[in-house]
């Protein structure tokens, strides 16, 4: 029997699929081209052979491995990929620079570098913020946003690496820069829905509500974890304190 995903994006060119996996609601996001037949892994973590398996089954095999960023619960699968596949590993400079250690030899990006996945282009997008060098990864009108951006939510900025104001400025440059249509696939199913456009978010999302950076990072700095699953919040009404 095939292995399910969570969710499932078809195009011409690409499927996506995402594997809900582990304690921590982990989505892992397998992006396969069709034309040829090869795969490239996001965040593999917790239950890769799933994501193998399902891989395996469709007759793709995984020749890349893509990290949105460093921290432990995105990344504790790698040598289960690199145990079946010859896949390539890769990062950003800043990433690797804050990750110091790490599992094989990766490939080391830029902002704005394009992977070709066969005849698929993924876009590398530098999105710090939850860490220095946290990375969007963006197919056709797909935002694969690993923990800067949840359904209704952001990643936090309290731990090693984090920092709220240029978090403020992540969420600002994701909002101007991309169309309102795109679909946003976050690293965590946190939510009451597990994907949303940008638009949504813009709406709904409390923290693409704020106008300057202090009233930003007063927020985000002691919103430390909320009630999950997160829903919409309606922005408040202007001159009102947030």
């Amino acid at each position: 029997s095939l292995v399910g995903s969570e969710m499932c994006i078809r195009d011409r060119n690409y499927t996506i699929d995402a594997l809900e996996l582990g304690p921590m609601e982990n989505f892992v996001y397998l992006i396969q081209d069709h034309a040829s037949k090869r795969a490239a892994i996001v965040d593999p973590a917790w239950d890769v052979p799933k994501a193998i398996e399902l891989a395996n089954q469709r007759g793709y095999k995984i020749t890349d491995i893509l990290l949105t960023h460093s921290h432990h619960d995105h990344i504790n699968g790698i040598q289960d990929v690199l145990n079946t596949f010859d896949a390539e590993l890769h990062l950003l400079k800043e990433e690797a620079a804050f990750w110091g250690e790490h599992e094989g030899t990766p490939s080391l990006h830029h902002g704005g570098d394009e992977i070709m996945l066969g005849k698929t282009p993924i876009k590398m997008l530098h999105t710090p913020g939850h860490t220095p060098g946290s990375t969007c990864y963006h197919v056709d009108d797909q935002l694969m946003t690993g923990d800067t951006m949840f359904v209704f939510g952001c990643g936090r900025c309290d731990f090693t690496g984090g920092d709220p104001e240029v978090m403020f400025k992540t969420l600002n440059k994701i909002r101007t820069d991309l169309s309102s249509s795109t679909t946003i696939l976050p690293g965590h199913n946190y939510a009451v829905k597990k994907t949303s456009t940008l638009a949504e978010q813009i709406k709904g999302n409390p923290f693409m509500h704020h106008h300057n950076v202090q009233d930003f990072v007063q927020y985000r700095m002691n919103t430390p974890s909320r009630k999950s699953p997160y829903e919409a919040e309606p922005e408040p009404n202007c001159g009102h304190d947030h």
